[in-house]
């Protein structure tokens, strides 16, 4: 079927999931510079492509109907309004971002606490406090890594922040845990966006290299389109950063310095999930507009095109040319219209779901529910889409191969996946 009689049926999709400061020491952070103005109000609509005659996608197209999950869930915790969630090493606990820039940490024994000393976040619609990550050396410095939405003078921005967590010898024996049982120090915001203003669609992924040397980073396009295509704004690309939240050496661009520099793929719109294969390829799904959610392979310098180019369209049902039309741009190896809205994503490498093994995973939120991808190593594959009742809006590995799940919206439960007996 035709994307167009699609979305004639289904009116909804990522609509649902789009409606919506500590300083380090010296000069550490890595700030862009709003170098364009930004006007007060997001568009509603991509540019026109009058030159560009649609080329219809035919392949790749990744909806599923949906099946009872294969296995059962266990709840540890309820959480308001979540975001993500991070699996500490060495088995000390689970930390779980709330948007409203609260951030918890549930420990083994169940108990739920409140880590103080979280940056000031820009709260409403999509910004708030976002993603969270161990640093590769945490076992050692105790580092973790969180982006989040900073106010400023002219609107808000993509921040990433690191800060060392202190579990200090306030020992908690019954829940709730009172707060300052945990709390972050040394907070310093390493890198900016800049080019504050409005819209939503931060991004903020983060994920770091296999050899634990670099970070990689989605920025948004914050709902304004063009500046995913503008080599000088930091917004619709992918970055790849040094621990410190600097270009990291060897990027596609690295000798342009500023933006460039630090750019690894360009071309996004809202990217909530990259994991890297065990072949070393790196994998990322990003939110499409109304239709076209997508997972690309990643390759560096490369544009995957939008708003030049979707297999969905605008909300206002404003067509936007299909990826074949500009075979120039690179085009998703999935995707999915109807929306299914897609948030976290693992690649998952456990040995408690021998199964699931080399399988991506994917949360999403309009069609709420887990996708599960097979890759061929550049050819993935859709082969189950297991609805679990509620919109999903993160998923993250355990230590010992555990796979744990959190809902999104109030009240929002923390699971953990285990076989059906």
């Amino acid at each position: 079927m035709h994307k167009r009689a699609i979305q004639a049926l289904v009116l909804t999709g990522s609509l649902l999931a789009c409606s919506a400061a500590p300083e380090s020491a010296g000069n550490a952070q890595t700030t862009v510079p709003a170098n364009k103005p930004v006007s007060t109000r997001v568009p509603e609509n991509s540019p026109l492509e009058p030159n560009i005659v649609n080329v219809p996608a035919t392949a790749g197209r990744a909806n599923l109907p949906p099946t009872a999950p294969p296995y059962a869930t266990v709840e540890l915790g309820r959480f308001n309004s979540p975001f993500a969630i991070a699996v500490l090493p060495g088995g000390e606990g689970i930390l779980v971002t709330e948007k409203a820039g609260v951030l918890k940490l549930r420990r083994p024994d169940g108990t739920v606490s409140t880590v103080a000393g979280v940056p000031q976040v820009a709260r409403g619609g999509q910004g708030g406090l976002l993603d969270i990550a161990a640093a590769p050396g945490f076992a050692a410095d105790r580092s973790i890594y969180l982006s989040y939405a900073e106010s400023g003078p002219d609107g808000s921005a993509l921040a990433l922040a690191r800060a060392t967590l202190d579990l200090n010898s306030i020992k908690c024996i019954r829940a709730p845990c009172p707060t300052g049982d945990a709390r972050l120090t040394n907070v310093a915001v390493i890198w900016r966006s800049g080019v504050n203003g409005p819209g939503g669609q931060f991004g903020g992924n983060i994920l770091f290299s296999p050899d634990g040397r670099y970070l990689f980073l989605s920025s948004g396009e914050r709902q304004r389109f063009t500046p995913a295509q503008d080599p000088q704004q930091a917004l619709g690309k992918l970055f790849r950063l040094t621990l410190d939240g600097k270009a990291a050496p060897g990027n596609p661009m690295f000798a342009k310095g500023g933006v460039e520099a630090m750019t690894w793929s360009s071309g996004h719109r809202n990217s909530y999930g990259m994991a890297f294969a065990p072949d070393g390829r790196l994998w990322s799904e990003e939110m499409g507009p109304r239709g076209g959610d997508e997972l690309n392979l990643i390759l560096p310098g490369k544009n995957y095109g939008w708003p030049i180019v979707s297999n969905g369209d605008n909300y206002s049902g404003q067509p936007i040319p299909d990826h074949p039309s500009r075979p120039d741009l690179e085009a998703p190896k999935l995707w999915w219209n109807p929306a299914i809205s897609p948030t976290g994503m693992i690649l998952y490498s456990g040995a408690k779901f021998p199964e699931l093994k080399g399988s991506l995973l994917i949360t999403s939120m309009s069609d709420a529910g887990l996708t599960r991808v097979v890759l061929d190593r550049d050819k993935p594959r859709a082969v189950a889409f297991w609805d679990f009742g509620a919109r999903l809006r993160d998923i993250a590995q355990g230590t010992a191969g555990e796979i744990y799940l959190i809902e999104d919206g109030p009240n929002a439960r923390l699971l953990q996946l285990e076989p059906k007996r």
